[in-house]
Protein backbone atom coordinates (compact mmCIF):
# COMPACT_ATOMS: atom_id res chain seq x y z
CA UNK A 1 0.00 0.00 0.00
CA UNK A 2 1.74 3.13 -0.85
CA UNK A 3 2.21 6.08 1.43
CA UNK A 4 2.99 9.18 0.59
CA UNK A 5 4.92 11.12 3.59
CA UNK A 6 6.37 14.39 3.08
CA UNK A 7 8.24 13.84 6.31
CA UNK A 8 9.54 10.92 8.09
CA UNK A 9 7.24 10.26 11.23
CA UNK A 10 10.19 11.20 13.41
CA UNK A 11 9.39 14.80 12.42
CA UNK A 12 5.85 14.55 14.11
CA UNK A 13 6.51 15.51 16.91
CA UNK A 14 9.14 18.77 16.92
CA UNK A 15 11.27 20.79 18.96
CA UNK A 16 9.72 24.39 20.25
CA UNK A 17 8.57 26.48 17.48
CA UNK A 18 8.10 30.06 17.36
CA UNK A 19 4.99 30.99 15.59
CA UNK A 20 4.60 34.30 13.44
CA UNK A 21 3.28 36.83 16.51
CA UNK A 22 6.85 35.21 18.27
CA UNK A 23 4.89 33.30 21.05
CA UNK A 24 6.30 30.21 21.42
CA UNK A 25 3.97 26.78 20.11
CA UNK A 26 3.33 24.24 22.15
CA UNK A 27 6.52 22.34 23.18
CA UNK A 28 5.03 18.88 22.63
CA UNK A 29 2.28 19.62 19.63
CA UNK A 30 -0.51 17.22 19.71
CA UNK A 31 -0.32 14.20 17.05
CA UNK A 32 -3.56 14.64 15.30
CA UNK A 33 -4.92 11.85 12.72
CA UNK A 34 -7.65 12.49 10.10
CA UNK A 35 -8.63 9.10 8.22
CA UNK A 36 -10.94 9.56 5.16
CA UNK A 37 -12.29 6.64 3.40
CA UNK A 38 -11.32 6.66 -0.04
CA UNK A 39 -14.97 7.12 -2.32
CA UNK A 40 -16.64 5.36 0.38
CA UNK A 41 -20.23 4.31 -0.53
CA UNK A 42 -19.16 4.47 -4.08
CA UNK A 43 -15.79 1.82 -3.10
CA UNK A 44 -18.52 -0.49 -1.23
CA UNK A 45 -20.58 -1.21 -4.23
CA UNK A 46 -17.45 -1.60 -6.01
CA UNK A 47 -15.82 -4.26 -3.65
CA UNK A 48 -19.43 -6.13 -3.36
CA UNK A 49 -20.19 -6.30 -6.97
CA UNK A 50 -16.89 -7.38 -8.63
CA UNK A 51 -18.79 -6.32 -12.57
CA UNK A 52 -18.32 -1.96 -11.06
CA UNK A 53 -15.03 -2.41 -10.80
CA UNK A 54 -12.74 0.03 -12.71
CA UNK A 55 -15.92 1.56 -14.26
CA UNK A 56 -17.69 4.83 -13.16
CA UNK A 57 -20.40 4.56 -10.31
CA UNK A 58 -22.55 6.62 -9.09
CA UNK A 59 -23.97 6.01 -5.72
CA UNK A 60 -27.84 7.80 -5.75
CA UNK A 61 -30.95 7.72 -7.89
CA UNK A 62 -30.91 7.59 -11.32
CA UNK A 63 -34.57 8.96 -12.29
CA UNK A 64 -34.36 12.46 -13.54
CA UNK A 65 -35.44 14.20 -9.83
CA UNK A 66 -32.49 11.74 -8.36
CA UNK A 67 -28.90 13.23 -6.79
CA UNK A 68 -25.73 11.64 -6.88
CA UNK A 69 -24.74 10.36 -3.12
CA UNK A 70 -21.21 9.51 -4.05
CA UNK A 71 -19.11 9.06 -6.93
CA UNK A 72 -16.49 6.22 -7.38
CA UNK A 73 -12.98 8.20 -9.18
CA UNK A 74 -14.15 6.79 -11.84
CA UNK A 75 -16.92 8.80 -12.52
CA UNK A 76 -15.57 12.17 -11.03
CA UNK A 77 -12.69 11.92 -13.79
CA UNK A 78 -15.82 13.05 -15.82
CA UNK A 79 -16.65 15.72 -13.26
CA UNK A 80 -19.32 13.40 -11.48
CA UNK A 81 -19.56 15.05 -8.03
CA UNK A 82 -21.43 14.28 -4.57
CA UNK A 83 -24.99 15.94 -4.30
CA UNK A 84 -25.10 16.95 -8.27
CA UNK A 85 -28.30 16.27 -9.85
CA UNK A 86 -28.03 12.40 -11.73
CA UNK A 87 -29.14 14.72 -15.19
CA UNK A 88 -26.38 16.33 -15.07
CA UNK A 89 -24.05 13.39 -14.17
CA UNK A 90 -25.68 11.27 -16.60
CA UNK A 91 -24.70 14.42 -19.07
CA UNK A 92 -21.59 14.15 -18.03
CA UNK A 93 -20.66 10.68 -17.97
CA UNK A 94 -23.15 8.85 -20.65
CA UNK A 95 -21.59 5.33 -19.70
CA UNK A 96 -22.47 6.12 -15.42
CA UNK A 97 -23.78 3.30 -13.28
CA UNK A 98 -26.20 4.33 -10.94
CA UNK A 99 -26.63 2.25 -7.95
CA UNK A 100 -29.27 2.39 -5.11
CA UNK A 101 -27.41 3.41 -1.87
CA UNK A 102 -27.02 0.51 1.03
CA UNK A 103 -27.26 2.68 4.15
CA UNK A 104 -27.08 -0.27 6.73
CA UNK A 105 -24.22 -1.42 4.69
CA UNK A 106 -22.31 1.26 4.76
CA UNK A 107 -23.21 1.95 8.82
CA UNK A 108 -21.80 -1.81 9.25
CA UNK A 109 -18.72 -1.48 7.49
CA UNK A 110 -18.34 2.26 8.84
CA UNK A 111 -18.53 0.12 12.26
CA UNK A 112 -15.70 -1.92 11.23
CA UNK A 113 -13.48 0.98 10.59
CA UNK A 114 -14.54 2.76 14.06
CA UNK A 115 -12.98 -0.62 15.95
CA UNK A 116 -9.74 -0.29 14.40
CA UNK A 117 -9.55 3.25 15.69
CA UNK A 118 -10.77 2.32 19.03
CA UNK A 119 -7.56 -0.22 19.33
CA UNK A 120 -5.46 3.05 19.69
CA UNK A 121 -7.21 5.94 21.33
CA UNK A 122 -10.03 6.66 22.69
CA UNK A 123 -10.31 10.04 21.55
CA UNK A 124 -11.87 9.56 18.01
CA UNK A 125 -14.26 12.48 16.52
CA UNK A 126 -16.63 10.88 13.94
CA UNK A 127 -17.40 13.92 11.08
CA UNK A 128 -19.53 11.26 8.79
CA UNK A 129 -19.46 7.39 8.74
CA UNK A 130 -16.38 7.46 6.11
CA UNK A 131 -14.28 10.23 8.40
CA UNK A 132 -13.02 10.97 11.89
CA UNK A 133 -10.38 12.91 13.51
CA UNK A 134 -8.19 10.83 16.36
CA UNK A 135 -5.62 12.00 18.71
CA UNK A 136 -2.85 9.94 18.87
CA UNK A 137 -0.88 11.65 21.14
CA UNK A 138 -1.27 9.10 24.01
CA UNK A 139 -1.80 6.41 22.41
CA UNK A 140 -3.17 2.30 23.67
CA UNK A 141 -0.18 1.09 21.92
CA UNK A 142 2.34 3.33 23.01
CA UNK A 143 3.73 4.01 19.79
CA UNK A 144 5.39 7.51 19.45
CA UNK A 145 5.07 7.78 15.57
CA UNK A 146 2.08 9.25 14.21
CA UNK A 147 2.85 8.54 10.74
CA UNK A 148 3.23 4.97 12.00
CA UNK A 149 0.28 4.68 13.42
CA UNK A 150 -1.60 6.09 10.57
CA UNK A 151 -0.22 3.21 8.38
CA UNK A 152 -0.82 0.83 10.70
CA UNK A 153 -4.45 2.03 10.47
CA UNK A 154 -4.96 2.15 7.18
CA UNK A 155 -3.83 -1.39 6.29
CA UNK A 156 -5.73 -2.46 8.81
CA UNK A 157 -8.63 -0.94 7.04
CA UNK A 158 -7.47 -2.60 3.69
CA UNK A 159 -6.93 -5.80 5.15
CA UNK A 160 -10.37 -6.28 7.08
CA UNK A 161 -12.45 -4.52 4.95
CA UNK A 162 -11.11 -4.28 1.39
CA UNK A 163 -11.63 -0.54 1.16
CA UNK A 164 -8.93 1.91 0.87
CA UNK A 165 -8.51 5.30 3.18
CA UNK A 166 -6.08 8.18 3.23
CA UNK A 167 -5.04 9.60 6.08
CA UNK A 168 -3.37 13.14 7.09
CA UNK A 169 -0.96 13.75 10.29
CA UNK A 170 -0.31 16.99 11.48
CA UNK A 171 -0.46 18.60 15.12
CA UNK A 172 -3.86 19.82 14.78
CA UNK A 173 -7.07 19.62 13.25
CA UNK A 174 -7.19 21.92 10.10
CA UNK A 175 -3.74 20.93 8.96
CA UNK A 176 -4.48 17.41 9.78
CA UNK A 177 -8.04 17.52 7.10
CA UNK A 178 -5.80 18.93 4.58
CA UNK A 179 -3.20 16.94 4.79
CA UNK A 180 -5.47 14.15 4.08
CA UNK A 181 -6.16 15.62 1.23
CA UNK A 182 -3.02 15.62 -0.29
CA UNK A 183 -2.51 12.30 -1.92
CA UNK A 184 -6.06 11.10 -2.64
CA UNK A 185 -6.89 8.19 -3.60
CA UNK A 186 -5.02 5.87 -0.85
CA UNK A 187 -2.29 8.09 0.45
CA UNK A 188 -0.73 9.28 3.12
CA UNK A 189 0.59 12.80 3.85
CA UNK A 190 2.39 14.61 7.03
CA UNK A 191 2.39 18.09 7.64
CA UNK A 192 5.20 19.01 10.57
CA UNK A 193 4.95 22.19 13.25
CA UNK A 194 7.82 23.30 10.55
CA UNK A 195 5.98 22.86 7.70
CA UNK A 196 2.95 23.91 8.89
CA UNK A 197 2.47 27.96 8.47
CA UNK A 198 4.71 28.02 5.10
CA UNK A 199 1.94 25.18 3.96
CA UNK A 200 -0.78 27.03 4.59
CA UNK A 201 0.78 30.09 2.79
CA UNK A 202 0.37 28.69 -0.30
CA UNK A 203 -3.18 27.14 -0.77
CA UNK A 204 -5.70 28.50 -2.46
CA UNK A 205 -8.42 29.74 0.37
CA UNK A 206 -10.96 27.60 -1.32
CA UNK A 207 -9.42 24.64 0.29
CA UNK A 208 -9.66 25.51 3.50
CA UNK A 209 -12.19 23.85 5.56
CA UNK A 210 -15.02 26.34 6.43
CA UNK A 211 -14.60 28.26 3.62
CA UNK A 212 -17.26 27.38 1.07
CA UNK A 213 -18.03 29.08 -2.17
CA UNK A 214 -19.92 32.18 -1.06
CA UNK A 215 -17.02 32.93 1.70
CA UNK A 216 -14.38 32.24 -0.91
CA UNK A 217 -15.92 34.73 -3.84
CA UNK A 218 -16.28 37.21 -0.45
CA UNK A 219 -12.72 36.74 -0.29
CA UNK A 220 -11.64 36.92 -3.72
CA UNK A 221 -13.51 40.56 -4.21
CA UNK A 222 -11.09 41.53 -1.06
CA UNK A 223 -8.17 40.49 -2.79
CA UNK A 224 -7.98 37.10 -0.45
CA UNK A 225 -6.70 34.10 -2.82
CA UNK A 226 -4.10 32.18 -1.18
CA UNK A 227 -3.24 31.67 2.94
CA UNK A 228 -0.79 34.32 2.25
CA UNK A 229 -3.15 36.94 1.46
CA UNK A 230 -5.16 35.84 4.25
CA UNK A 231 -2.81 36.38 6.97
CA UNK A 232 -1.95 39.47 5.11
CA UNK A 233 -5.19 40.69 6.33
CA UNK A 234 -5.61 42.37 10.25
CA UNK A 235 -7.73 40.66 12.77
CA UNK A 236 -10.04 43.29 12.69
CA UNK A 237 -10.37 43.34 9.01
CA UNK A 238 -11.49 39.66 8.91
CA UNK A 239 -13.57 40.38 11.66
CA UNK A 240 -15.66 43.14 10.17
CA UNK A 241 -15.96 41.25 6.88
CA UNK A 242 -16.08 37.60 8.04
CA UNK A 243 -17.98 38.18 11.92
CA UNK A 244 -17.49 35.82 14.23
CA UNK A 245 -15.58 33.54 11.40
CA UNK A 246 -12.62 36.25 11.44
CA UNK A 247 -10.65 35.37 14.59
CA UNK A 248 -10.96 31.36 12.99
CA UNK A 249 -9.34 32.48 9.59
CA UNK A 250 -6.87 34.62 11.42
CA UNK A 251 -5.63 31.50 13.32
CA UNK A 252 -5.65 29.07 10.33
CA UNK A 253 -3.77 31.74 7.96
CA UNK A 254 -0.80 30.75 10.54
CA UNK A 255 -1.46 26.98 11.11
CA UNK A 256 -2.58 27.29 14.32
CA UNK A 257 -6.34 25.48 15.57
CA UNK A 258 -6.48 24.50 19.18
CA UNK A 259 -9.79 22.68 19.20
CA UNK A 260 -9.45 19.15 20.66
CA UNK A 261 -10.47 16.27 19.48
CA UNK A 262 -13.67 15.26 21.25
CA UNK A 263 -15.15 11.87 21.29
CA UNK A 264 -18.62 13.59 23.12
CA UNK A 265 -19.29 15.87 19.95
CA UNK A 266 -22.52 16.73 20.37
CA UNK A 267 -24.94 16.27 17.42
CA UNK A 268 -26.17 19.18 16.20
CA UNK A 269 -29.04 18.52 14.02
CA UNK A 270 -31.43 15.91 12.59
CA UNK A 271 -33.25 16.61 9.38
CA UNK A 272 -34.67 14.89 6.11
CA UNK A 273 -35.22 15.94 2.51
CA UNK A 274 -36.88 14.44 -0.69
CA UNK A 275 -36.29 15.94 -4.69
CA UNK A 276 -39.76 15.21 -6.19
CA UNK A 277 -40.47 13.30 -9.58
CA UNK A 278 -42.37 16.70 -10.95
CA UNK A 279 -41.82 20.20 -9.58
CA UNK A 280 -44.71 21.69 -7.08
CA UNK A 281 -45.98 24.39 -7.10
CA UNK A 282 -49.45 24.43 -4.75
CA UNK A 283 -49.39 24.16 -0.82
CA UNK A 284 -51.36 21.29 -0.31
CA UNK A 285 -49.29 19.01 -2.70
CA UNK A 286 -46.08 20.28 -0.59
CA UNK A 287 -48.32 19.44 2.88
CA UNK A 288 -48.43 16.11 1.64
CA UNK A 289 -44.92 15.77 0.06
CA UNK A 290 -43.74 16.74 3.77
CA UNK A 291 -45.45 14.43 5.35
CA UNK A 292 -42.74 11.61 5.24
CA UNK A 293 -39.76 13.89 5.76
CA UNK A 294 -41.89 14.77 9.20
CA UNK A 295 -42.25 10.94 9.96
CA UNK A 296 -38.30 10.15 9.63
CA UNK A 297 -37.48 13.16 11.63
CA UNK A 298 -39.78 12.81 14.82
CA UNK A 299 -39.36 8.88 13.90
CA UNK A 300 -35.52 9.58 15.12
CA UNK A 301 -36.55 11.81 17.88
CA UNK A 302 -38.94 8.72 19.40
CA UNK A 303 -35.77 6.89 19.13
CA UNK A 304 -33.63 8.96 20.46
CA UNK A 305 -35.45 10.89 23.15
CA UNK A 306 -34.01 14.19 21.88
CA UNK A 307 -36.47 17.02 21.21
CA UNK A 308 -35.45 20.18 19.43
CA UNK A 309 -36.37 23.98 19.99
CA UNK A 310 -35.46 25.26 15.99
CA UNK A 311 -37.44 23.70 13.07
CA UNK A 312 -35.73 24.87 8.97
CA UNK A 313 -37.16 24.89 6.51
CA UNK A 314 -35.31 24.50 2.69
CA UNK A 315 -36.54 25.03 -0.63
CA UNK A 316 -34.86 24.32 -3.71
CA UNK A 317 -36.58 25.88 -6.76
CA UNK A 318 -36.65 24.80 -10.25
CA UNK A 319 -33.67 26.78 -11.38
CA UNK A 320 -31.62 24.89 -8.34
CA UNK A 321 -31.86 28.53 -5.92
CA UNK A 322 -32.49 27.30 -2.62
CA UNK A 323 -33.58 29.47 1.05
CA UNK A 324 -34.35 28.43 4.23
CA UNK A 325 -36.19 29.49 6.87
CA UNK A 326 -36.09 29.39 10.49
CA UNK A 327 -38.22 29.35 13.55
CA UNK A 328 -37.75 28.80 17.42
CA UNK A 329 -39.02 28.64 20.40
CA UNK A 330 -37.84 29.32 23.83
CA UNK A 331 -39.25 25.67 25.03
CA UNK A 332 -38.50 22.07 23.17
CA UNK A 333 -40.94 20.63 20.48
CA UNK A 334 -42.73 17.74 21.87
CA UNK A 335 -44.94 16.73 19.75
CA UNK A 336 -44.97 15.87 16.25
CA UNK A 337 -48.31 17.98 15.56
CA UNK A 338 -45.87 20.67 16.67
CA UNK A 339 -43.03 20.14 14.13
CA UNK A 340 -45.51 20.18 11.53
CA UNK A 341 -47.41 22.77 12.39
CA UNK A 342 -44.12 24.77 12.70
CA UNK A 343 -42.88 23.48 9.38
CA UNK A 344 -46.22 24.05 7.50
CA UNK A 345 -46.17 27.85 8.92
CA UNK A 346 -42.58 28.75 7.68
CA UNK A 347 -43.88 27.07 3.73
CA UNK A 348 -47.31 29.17 3.80
CA UNK A 349 -46.02 32.37 3.00
CA UNK A 350 -43.58 30.86 0.13
CA UNK A 351 -46.46 29.27 -1.86
CA UNK A 352 -48.05 29.45 -4.66
CA UNK A 353 -44.88 30.05 -6.74
CA UNK A 354 -44.83 29.91 -10.42
CA UNK A 355 -41.32 28.75 -10.06
CA UNK A 356 -41.94 25.45 -8.76
CA UNK A 357 -40.03 23.72 -6.03
CA UNK A 358 -37.87 20.56 -6.49
CA UNK A 359 -36.96 19.67 -2.98
CA UNK A 360 -38.47 20.37 0.74
CA UNK A 361 -36.53 19.31 3.59
CA UNK A 362 -37.15 19.96 7.29
CA UNK A 363 -34.42 20.11 10.03
CA UNK A 364 -34.71 19.92 13.47
CA UNK A 365 -31.85 22.27 15.66
CA UNK A 366 -31.00 23.40 19.34
CA UNK A 367 -31.42 19.58 20.16
CA UNK A 368 -31.45 18.64 24.19
CA UNK A 369 -28.71 15.96 23.88
CA UNK A 370 -26.81 16.64 27.33
CA UNK A 371 -28.05 13.02 29.19
CA UNK A 372 -28.63 11.15 25.55
CA UNK A 373 -26.78 9.65 22.76
CA UNK A 374 -23.78 12.40 21.59
CA UNK A 375 -23.07 12.07 18.02
CA UNK A 376 -22.03 13.80 14.48
CA UNK A 377 -24.70 15.67 12.77
CA UNK A 378 -26.97 13.23 11.35
CA UNK A 379 -29.14 14.01 7.93
CA UNK A 380 -31.09 12.07 6.83
CA UNK A 381 -32.13 11.01 2.55
CA UNK A 382 -35.40 10.16 1.49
Amino acid sequence: MPAHAAHPASDLPSPVLENPEGSRELEHPRKVLHIDMDAFFASVEQRDNPDLRGRPVAVGGERERGVVAAASYEARRFGVRSAMPSVNARRKCPDLIFVKPRFDVYKAVSAQIRAIFAEYTPLIEPLSLDEAFLDVTENLKAIASATQIAQQIRARIRAETGLTASAGVSYNKFLAKLASDQNKPDGLFVITPRMGPRFVEALPVGRFHGVGPATEARMHRLGIRTGADLKAQPHSVLEQHFGKAGPYFHAIARGIDHRPVRPDRIRKSVGAEVTFFRDLVEFDDMRAELQPILDKVWRWCETSGVRGRTVTLKVKYADFRHITRRRSLTHDIQSRELLEHMSLDLLAPLTPTELGVRLLGVTLSALNTEDVDRAPQLSLAL
